[in-house]
C-alpha cells in the first residue's frame, strides 16, 4: 500500500489537527473499502487541481463523484497526510474526467465506460446539461441510434427523479448499487423509509444487512441504545449463528456474543433479549435431550420451522399402509452381478416396513447399486418414482448412477416467482409414490421443511446420505438428528465393494473416516495412481505448488482440463492457502487472455471466469454452490451472463455480490458435488478448521484424482480430531418428545 496517502499541497501541518470548513473536488480514485463498506480510503483532486487523501465513512462515494468534506488532518508514519473525514456531502462533478467517471458509473442504463468517453468527448463540461435537456442532440455521435437515444433518455431522466435522494442516501454512506435497490424496492417512499427506521433495510434489500444499516442509523443520529436498534441487533446475531448452522443457541452464550456485537454490557444484551421476546422478536425455550439442558434463544421463525418438521415427519411413521408395502410382492433381480450383503438387503427391504427409512455410508459401500435396485423393485410395482438432491451436481450425479431422472429439490419443488413460494407445498402435494432423497448431510431445516410439507400421506421416503460428512451449509443438522432419535429403519453400510476396493481415493476416506492416518509414502512415479501426497509445510510454497498443479502439471500428466476438471478445496476461504487468494492467482493464470472485464466493489470478474452461486436465488433458479461460467460481459449495459449446466442467467453487475470465483471453493461449499480432480491443502495455518469432518468430506468429493499438499501434524491433527465444532438444534428434542 505504498504512497496510499501521498499528498503534494501546502494544507495545515497535522500536528495542527484543526477543523477544516470545507475541502471540495472530485473523487479520482476508490483505493479501498472495507468489507462492510463502512470505511473507505479514497483520492479526490481538489480545486487546485491538488490530489488529497480521505479517510472515513464515504462507502456512499464512486470515482467522478463530487464531494464536500471536513475533518482533521493526519498523517500516517507510512503512507503521509491524509484528511480524516467528519462530515461530508455529495454534489455533482464539473469536470469533463469527473463527468465521464459519474455517467459511467452505473447510474444510467446504456452508458458504459465507452459510451460516457464518446459522449464527454462530444459535449465536454456541457454533457450533463445536453443529458438534462438536450438529449435528441446524442445522435450528433455516431452510432447513437433511435433505440439507445431513447434508452438513454428515460434512464436519465429516471435517475433524475431520484438524484436528490441518491445524493441524500450516499451522505448516510449507502453505495450507488443499494441507492438503487432501496429505490426500486420503496420507489418514492425510499427517504421516508430510511428515514424512519434504517434497520428495516437489513431485512428487506438484499446485501444490505445489520452492519451496513447500523451505519446508516449512526449516520442519522439514531441513538446506541435505540430499541429498533437492540431488535435489530438480536435478529442480526440469531442470524449470524443460522448461516453458521445454527437452528437455536444457548442463552448464556447468546447474551455475550449479542453484548459484543452490539456493543453493550452483558446486563444490557439480557434486558433486551428479555424486551425481545415479549414482542416476539425472539424465544427463550428450554431444551432437556441428549447432551442439551438448559435455555436455548430462537428465531421464532426457526423454532416454528423445527417443530413443524418434528410434527409433519411423526405423522407420516403413524401411517399403517404406505406405498413402499407393494415392494414385498416383488422378487430381487435375476441378474447374477447383482448381488447383495446382508446390509443392503436390509435397506431394500426396510422400504416395505417403514414409510420413512434411511440409508447411510461412506464411498463405494454400493448407496448407488441399492437406490437402483429399490427403482427397479418400484417400477416394476408400477409405482410413481421420484428422485431428488439438494443440489445440481448431485441430482445429476444421481441420474447418471441409476439411469433414472433426478432433480434438485427445488426444481421438484417448482418455485413461483410472482407469489414467492414453492408450487407443491401443504395445499399442493407431489404425486411421488416413492420419493428418494440423495446426499441428505446437505439438507437444511428451511428446505427439509419445505420438502416434507410437500410430500402426501402414504408416500414412502427414502433419506439417503453420508452422516460422516460435514452437516448442512445451512441452518440444521436433519438427517444426523433424525438417526440419532431412532425413530425410523437406518441401514448403515460399511462393506467396501470389489471394484472400490483398488481405488486409493476411498481407501483413503475410509480410513481417515475411522481415525486413521493413511500412507504417505510416495508413490511410484512410473505409474498412474488416483490419490497422491505432496509433503510440503511453508504456506508460500504450498501455494505455488497448487498453482502449478493446476495449469501445469495434472493437465499434462492426466489430461485433465485446468478449468473444467480440476477443482481446488480449501479448508478456509482467507490466509494465502484460502480460496480468496488461490483464486485470484488461478484467474491471472487460467484466464489472462479475457479482456472483457468488470470491477464491484472488491471484486473482479472476467469473461471466462469460473463462478459460484453463494445464495439461493428463486426468481433466476440458480442456488446456493450452483458452479458456472462467464460467457459474456457487456459494460454498457451493465450486465452479463453465466452458463450453469445447459442454462443462461443473466445478472446485472449489481448482483455480482451473489456470486464467488470458483477455482478455489471452500470444502463446505463444495458438499454435494463430485470433480475429476480434487487438490486440498492441509497445513498449520488452517488448524482452526483441522477437522475429521471436514477432511473427510473434502477427499469424498474427487472421483478419479486427488492431491493432498501439506504437512503430517496437520493431517494428523485433522484426522485425530473427531470433535466438530458443536452445532445446536432442537429437531431431535421435538421427536423425541412430540407423541
Amino acid at each position: 500500500m505504498k504512497d496510499l496517502f501521498s499528498f503534494n499541497g501546502q494544507y495545515p501541518k497535522p500536528s495542527e489537527k484543526e477543523i477544516i470548513p470545507i475541502l471540495e473536488g472530485e473523487v479520482q480514485k476508490v483505493v479501498y473499502t472495507n468489507e462492510d463498506e463502512t470505511y473507505s480510503v479514497v483520492r479526490i483532486k481538489d480545486k487546485t487541481s491538488k490530489i488529497v487523501t480521505l479517510t472515513g465513512p464515504l462507502s456512499g462515494v464512486f470515482e467522478g463523484q463530487g464531494i464536500k468534506a471536513s475533518g482533521k488532518w493526519d498523517k500516517h508514519p507510512e503512507h503521509g497526510q491524509f484528511l480524516k473525514v467528519e462530515n461530508f456531502s455529495f454534489t455533482l462533478p464539473k469536470t469533463k474526467e469527473g463527468i465521464e467517471r459519474y455517467i459511467s458509473s452505473g447510474l444510467i442504463y446504456g452508458i458504459g465506460q465507452k459510451r460516457a468517453k464518446m459522449i464527454v468527448s462530444h459535449f465536454g463540461e456541457k454533457t450533463l446539461d445536453v443529458l438534462d435537456s438536450y438529449s435528441s442532440r446524442l445522435s450528433e455521435i455516431q452510432g447513437f441510434g433511435k433505440k439507445t437515444i431513447e434508452s438513454i433518455r428515460k434512464s436519465w431522466q429516471e435517475q433524475a427523479d431520484k438524484r436528490e435522494v441518491t445524493i441524500y442516501f450516499q451522505g448516510l454512506g449507502i453505495s450507488i448499487a443499494y441507492c438503487n435497490r432501496i429505490y426500486k424496492r420503496f420507489g418514492h417512499n425510499a427517504l421516508k423509509m430510511v428515514k424512519n427506521n434504517p434497520y428495516a433495510l437489513a431485512d428487506m434489500v438484499s446485501g444490505i444487512g445489520f452492519i451496513r444499516a447500523d451505519n446508516i442509523a449512526k449516520n442519522l443520529g439514531i441513538e446506541h441504545n435505540d430499541q429498533k436498534r437492540l431488535f435489530a441487533g438480536i435478529k442480526h446475531t440469531l442470524n449470524k449463528l443460522a448461516e453458521a448452522g445454527h437452528t437455536c443457541y444457548p442463552l448464556e452464550d447468546f447474551i455475550k456474543i449479542n453484548a459484543e456485537t452490539l456493543q453493550i454490557t452483558p446486563d444490557e444484551s439480557r434486558h433486551s433479549i428479555a424486551m425481545a421476546s415479549e414482542k416476539n422478536v425472539c424465544i427463550v425455550d428450554s431444551i432437556v435431550a441428549n447432551s442439551l439442558n438448559g435455555l436455548f434463544i430462537f428465531d421464532p421463525l426457526m423454532r416454528n420451522s423445527e417443530l413443524q418438521l418434528a410434527s409433519i415427519l411423526k405423522t407420516l411413521l403413524r401411517l399403517k399402509s404406505h406405498k413402499g408395502m407393494f415392494l414385498n410382492n416383488i422378487a430381487p433381480s435375476d441378474n447374477e452381478k447383482m448381488t447383495f450383503n446382508s446390509e443392503q438387503n436390509e435397506a431394500i427391504n426396510n422400504i416395505a416396513v417403514s414409510p420413512i427409512s434411511i440409508i447411510t455410508g461412506g464411498p463405494g459401500v454400493g448407496k448407488t447399486t441399492v437406490i437402483s435396485e429399490i427403482i427397479r423393485r418400484a417400477v416394476k410395482a408400477k409405482l410413481r418414482v421420484y428422485l431428488s438432491a439438494p443440489t445440481g451436481r448431485a441430482s445429476k450425479r444421481m441420474s447418471e448412477a441409476t439411469n433414472f431422472k433426478a432433480q434438485t429439490i427445488h426444481r421438484l419443488l417448482k418455485w413461483d416467482p410472482i407469489n414467492k413460494e414453492f408450487i407443491f407445498n401443504q395445499n399442493n402435494k407431489l404425486k411421488a409414490d416413492l420419493l428418494v432423497i440423495d446426499e441428505c448431510s446437505m439438507l437444511d431445516m428451511p428446505l427439509a421443511l419445505s420438502l416434507f410439507k410437500a410430500i402426501r400421506n402414504g408416500t414412502t421416503v427414502v433419506l439417503v446420505g453420508d452422516v460422516n460428512q460435514l452437516p448442512s451449509v445451512g441452518p440444521g443438522n436433519v438427517l444426523k438428528d433424525i438417526i440419532v432419535t431412532s425413530i425410523c429403519p437406518v441401514t448403515v453400510l460399511w462393506q467396501i465393494y470389489r471394484q472400490a476396493s483398488t481405488s486409493k481415493i476411498i481407501s483413503v476416506a475410509h480410513q481417515i473416516n475411522k481415525g486413521k492416518l493413511f500412507s504417505f509414502a510416495k508413490e511410484d512415479s512410473r505409474k498412474l495412481s488416483d490419490f497422491y501426497w505432496i509433503e510440503q509445510e511453508e504456506p508460500e510454497k504450498v501455494s505455488e505448488l497448487i498453482i502449478k498443479m493446476v495449469t501445469e502439471r495434472i493437465p499434462a500428466r492426466f489430461g485433465f482440463d485446468p478449468i473444467k476438471d480440476i477443482q481446488v478445496l480449501s479448508p478456509m476461504s482467507k490466509g494465502l492457502n484460502g480460496t480468496f487468494a488461490i483464486n485470484e492467482k488461478l484467474q491471472k493464470s487460467l484466464n489472462h487472455k479475457s479482456t472483457v472485464s468488470f470491477n464491484y466493489g472488491n471484486k473482479f470478474f472476467k469473461a471466462g471466469d469460473k463462478v459460484m452461486q453463494t445464495s439461493n436465488n428463486y426468481d433466476k433458479n440458480v442456488f446456493n454452490g450452483d458452479i458456472g461460467f462467464i460467457i459474456s460481459i457487456n459494460t454498457d449495459s451493465r450486465t452479463f451472463i453465466v452458463k450453469f449446466d445447459d442454462r443462461m442467467v443473466s445478472y446485472d453487475f449489481e448482483e455480482s455480490s451473489e456470486l464467488n470465483l470458483a477455482y478455489a471453493v471452500t470444502i463446505h461449499k463444495s458438499q454435494g458435488c463430485e470433480f475429476p480432480a480434487v487438490i486440498i491443502p492441509c497445513i498449520m495455518s488452517h488448524y482452526i478448521m483441522l477437522q475429521r469432518n471436514l477432511i473427510y468430506t473434502g477427499v469424498t468429493r474427487a472421483k478419479k484424482l486427488l492431491v493432498l499438499i501439506g504437512s503430517k501434524k496437520a493431517v494428523s491433527i485433522a484426522v485425530s480430531n473427531y470433535k466438530s465444532v458443536p452445532r445446536y438444534t432442537s429437531l431431535h428434542n421435538n421427536l423425541m418428545s412430540q407423541a
